[in-house]
């Protein structure tokens, strides 16, 4: 490797790093906010800290500081019995797996670099248009060779069966932690881990078959490049869009799926031992596992960094052979978009699996063993099976058929960009509109108390 790709690679996982622990950081101050506001009870929304007789609110974002301050502080205690070797390594165990997750997730297309060089050289300056077709080659320039830059960490040819491997270690900590810790509730949770992944992991793995079977690859940027010539995932596989939504919630052991930490009944299963920044590493894996799985459904399904009509030339609006718009954008703009693009739909999805976690209650263990084993496992076999006969009718399609799935995917683009055009403006309006609360009485009791004239209300205390 040359000092150049060194520099990019180290600036790439730095990117993704550096995204993956942000976030994860910000969805503890979001779960505890949007927590607060959906219950309508004292939160980060509400509370206040008063310095020098005001009130600040920030937000709620001083919480999760003195989250992160409590964790660093408090006392690191372990059981007289406890096996310390194993006690200590299983946190590094469940953090390791998430962070290295990232290393195969393509979070833009590939940079030009040998484009935008020439053109420097030739007095055009850096704003160059690349083809909407083809690869990007290696240039020479007087310091030396220039290189194209995958904007993945590790663009390995095993992608998604990398992703599995590694995915697949998670429950090593979690297992570890519960019996290292000599406590029955520990133990407790760390089985109901195990077999909770072994229930999820076959449905999570087989929910992407038929995605594999259309895109006709492994790797995680190629699957995305077909999604962007075509249609999103989604479109063409929406019953494995939603198994391995599901699946994937179940792996991050969150609300509705979260019985190896179930508090009404394992205190706090198998972390229930660890204090300070051991059990801040449990606690924010299962944040950073939020993530890194949003990252993979948008990969897969949601089409990567590609948005509709934008392609690495521009924005071209076609229906068929019909160009409506064809607008060149210059490559580092496309490679800015493409990124952002890809960021935003990631938090989206975090944003829907937080809504989740406050909006279902919570399944008993019997209920998720069922779930996985007797609906996600046999519709995901049903999947595989349906795309397979799909695929070899349209193989031996004629080109009017071909024609016209190309026509449908261009709608499904257009679609596509309506929808989220009206939810950026909805959200760019709610953001500015206020909205005035109004008191809510729920049950019998209060109603009846309304009519009596009410009951004398004191401030809440935080």
């Amino acid at each position: 490797m040359t000092g150049s790709q060194i520099i990019w690679a180290l600036i790439k996982i730095a990117v993704m790093i550096g995204f993956v622990v942000n976030f994860a950081a910000i969805l503890t101050w979001f779960d505890r906010r949007g927590g607060a506001m959906m219950q309508d009870r004292m939160g980060p929304n509400r509370a206040v800290v008063k310095i020098f007789g005001r009130e600040f609110r920030l937000a709620g974002l001083l919480h999760p500081a003195a989250d992160g301050l409590k964790f660093f502080t408090k006392e690191d205690f372990m059981p007289p019995r406890a096996d310390k070797l194993l006690f200590n390594l299983s946190p590094i165990l469940s953090m390791f797996p998430v962070m290295a997750l990232v290393a195969v997730i393509p979070f833009g297309d590939t940079l030009c670099l040998r484009d935008i060089y020439r053109t420097a050289s030739d007095g055009g300056g850096v704003w160059p248009v690349v083809p909407r077709y083809g690869t990007c080659g290696i240039g020479m320039t007087a310091s030396g060779p220039v290189f194209p830059i995958d904007l993945m960490v590790a663009p390995l040819n095993v992608g998604i069966l990398y992703v599995f491997a590694i995915a697949g270690q998670g429950i090593v900590g979690a297992a570890i932690a519960g019996w290292s810790s000599d406590n029955k509730y520990s133990l407790m949770g760390a089985l109901r881990a195990a077999s909770q992944m072994v229930s999820y992991e076959v449905a999570l793995g087989l929910s992407i078959i038929g995605a594999i079977m259309i895109y006709g690859t492994i790797r995680l940027d190629d699957m995305v490049r077909w999604q962007g010539e075509h249609t999103w995932g989604i479109f063409v596989q929406p019953l494995a869009f939603f198994l391995f939504f599901a699946a994937a919630v179940a792996e991050t052991k969150r609300i509705p799926f979260d019985l190896p930490e179930a508090e009404s009944e394992l205190v706090s299963g198998y972390y229930t031992e660890y204090s300070g920044m051991k059990f801040g590493m449990f606690y924010f894996s299962e944040y950073a596992e939020v993530v890194t799985s949003s990252m993979l459904l948008v990969t897969l399904f949601l089409g990567g960094w590609e948005l509709p009509f934008f392609h690495r030339d521009g924005l071209t609006v076609a229906f068929g052979d019909t160009v409506l718009l064809h607008q060149v954008i210059p490559h580092l703009w496309m490679e800015i978009i493409s990124v952002l693009g890809f960021f935003g739909k990631v938090i989206a999805l975090c944003w829907l699996q937080a809504m989740i976690r406050w909006t279902l209650p919570r399944f008993r263990y019997d209920q998720l063993q069922k779930l996985g084993w007797r609906v996600l496992l046999p519709l995901s076999l049903a999947n595989v099976l349906v795309t397979g006969v799909v695929v070899l009718a349209i193989d031996h399609g004629g080109p009017n058929l071909w024609n016209g799935l190309d026509v449908a995917a261009e709608v499904t683009q257009a679609v596509v960009a309506v929808a989220m055009t009206y939810v950026l403006v909805r959200l760019v309006v709610g953001f500015f509109k206020k909205r005035p609360h109004h008191p809510w009485i729920v049950g019998s009791g209060a109603k009846m108390a309304a009519k009596t004239g009410g009951t004398p209300v004191t401030p809440m205390q935080a």
